[in-house]
């Protein structure tokens, strides 16, 4: 579980309702067809700006912004490591049959036990990695255009209100609250754009970067073991991947 990411979502919401509640009535921030216009309105929108599955896939890849965590660096370097003296002391076979952290890794493993030319290894790992990237990157991009399309869903919904508003002047005491419920649709879009879109998609950027820095390494690990690269250069190769002052000493 992402914690930041949902203890920022939450306490977003906890800071707007509590200025809501500290300032009067809640209900008067409660309107059916303002929500109708920015959520279902939005949703709509973005679905012509997408095909079915790339609109469905960016849902489906909003969890990971909420539960998908990857592995620490250093923990998985460990792991390739202890996979790097195996294969040298006992042979890629002795590696068959274990079950590692992340899946890109053991497939690669497998590819190697399994007896794959490097340059098939290779290929097919860079593959899927580019295929992932491309996932990540039409999660981002829906949740940008949501992002795009709910303020201006807002301000739509606005002008309605004012024009059913302006149409209905015989009755003054009815123009405040008239104007309240128009201006809603303009908050609704603000808070769905600001507090939920755009955050995803930055997140879904971010977690896209970060596991291509992961596969990257676990690529560059996986192609050394198998051509038989010393576990203490595989280290060097890896610990490139970590800051300075976080490496370990080389033993």
């Amino acid at each position: 579980m992402d914690l930041a990411t949902l203890v920022g979502l939450i306490g977003a919401f906890v800071m707007v309702l509590a200025a809501i509640f500290l300032g009067g009535s809640a209900g008067m921030f409660v309107d059916a067809a303002s929500i109708l216009i920015v959520v279902v309105g939005s949703l709509f929108v973005v679905l012509m700006k997408f095909s079915l599955k790339q609109f469905l896939g960016a849902l489906k890849a909003a969890g990971t912004a909420f539960k998908f965590q990857l592995p620490e660096t250093q923990a998985l370097i460990d792991e390739v490591l202890e996979i790097a003296k195996v294969a040298r002391k006992e042979g890629f076979l002795a590696l068959d049959g274990r079950q590692y952290s992340v899946p890109y890794l053991q497939m690669g493993i497998q590819m190697v036990v399994d007896g794959q030319p490097p340059e098939v290894v290779r290929s097919v790992l860079e593959r899927e990695r580019l295929l992932t990237l491309e996932r990540h990157r039409w999660g981002a991009k829906v949740f940008s255009a949501m992002g795009d399309v709910a303020p201006a869903m807002g301000m739509i919904g606005t002008l309605i209100g004012l024009v059913q508003m302006l149409s209905n002047m015989s009755d003054p005491a009815s123009i405040g609250p008239a104007m309240a419920v128009a201006l809603l649709t303009t908050l609704y879009g603000a808070v769905m754009a600001n507090m939920v879109c755009i955050p995803i998609a930055d997140k879904l950027n971010l977690r896209m970067t970060e596991e291509a820095r992961m596969q990257a390494m676990l690529l560059d690990a996986v192609t050394s073991i198998q051509n038989g690269v010393h576990p203490r250069a595989v280290e060097t190769l890896l610990n490139s991947y970590l800051p300075a002052k976080a490496r370990k000493p080389e033993k």
